[in-house]
């Protein structure tokens, strides 16, 4: 049987390639017009294109960090839960956080329409 998140897991996989590289525009033709996104570390979502690209300039400009998808885990109701091994660093290059965090992903219409932050799944490490 073939696996029906595949074509989710790899429009992920682009954005989190997308959020790596820096490259915004890339990033945002991944997502619904009414993408929810959580502000890490500031609380709260941020909701449409326009608010992504404001809220990850200003993150930009006060950390770096870099995402890195380890494993991805599809649930119920077109959601993705995956795992992320995620290092902040200031713009100095001092690592601030260096730790495995959940994103769970909703996708409507080949299109991620919001993220949640979560526990990492429980894995076997």
């Amino acid at each position: 049987m073939p696996d029906k998140s595949a074509p989710e897991i790899e429009l992920i996989r682009a954005a989190y390639a997308a959020f790596n590289a820096r490259d915004i525009d890339a990033a945002l033709t991944l997502m619904t017009p009414d993408v929810a996104w959580p502000k890490a570390f500031k609380g709260g979502f941020v909701r449409g294109p326009e608010e992504v690209r404001a809220y990850w300039t200003e993150q930009w400009s006060e950390i770096n960090p870099h995402v890195e998808p380890v494993a991805f885990h599809p649930e119920d109701a077109g959601q993705i839960l995956v795992e992320v091994h995620q290092v902040v660093r200031d713009l100095t290059g001092a690592v601030l956080a260096d730790e495995h965090v959940g994103h769970r992903f909703t996708i409507e219409h080949g299109l991620i329409q919001t993220l949640e932050i979560c526990p990492p799944p429980l894995s076997g490490h």
